[in-house]
């Protein structure tokens, strides 16, 4: 049973920072691509950074410059590092993985962790 695990999320004032975090836990033979999506109210669930094995990455237009993805192997654990948040980020967040497990490559979401900008 693998699972991702989400953490970080909370309520920050606009200008402010956060940074999530998510990790895989199970019989894991390796991870691939990581990212990271999210899904504001009434909106589609949108690409907001992902990063590869290898480390390279890209992002979303609308968080270029703002936000960070980085990986620790070592960890299976990939973070979002996120500065000068604004009211339009505020969104359930969710971590995204393709995993080996025994039957081969599979996609996996995490449960989702609320991010809201507000002052």
């Amino acid at each position: 049973q693998v699972q991702l695990v989400e953490s970080g999320g909370g309520l920050v004032q606009p200008g402010g920072s956060l940074r999530l975090s998510c990790t895989a836990s199970g019989s894991i033979f390796g991870i691939g691509a990581m990212a990271w999506y999210r899904q504001a109210p009434g909106k589609e669930r949108e690409l907001v950074a992902a990063i590869t094995s290898g480390g390279r990455t890209n992002y979303a237009d609308s968080v270029k410059g703002r936000f960070s993805i980085s990986r620790d192997n070592a960890k299976n654990t990939v973070y979002l590092q996120m500065n000068s948040l604004k009211p339009e980020d505020t969104a359930v967040f969710y971590c995204n993985a393709g995993i080996l497990v025994r039957g081969g490559l599979k996609d996996y979401w995490g449960q989702g962790t609320q991010v809201t900008v507000s002052s």
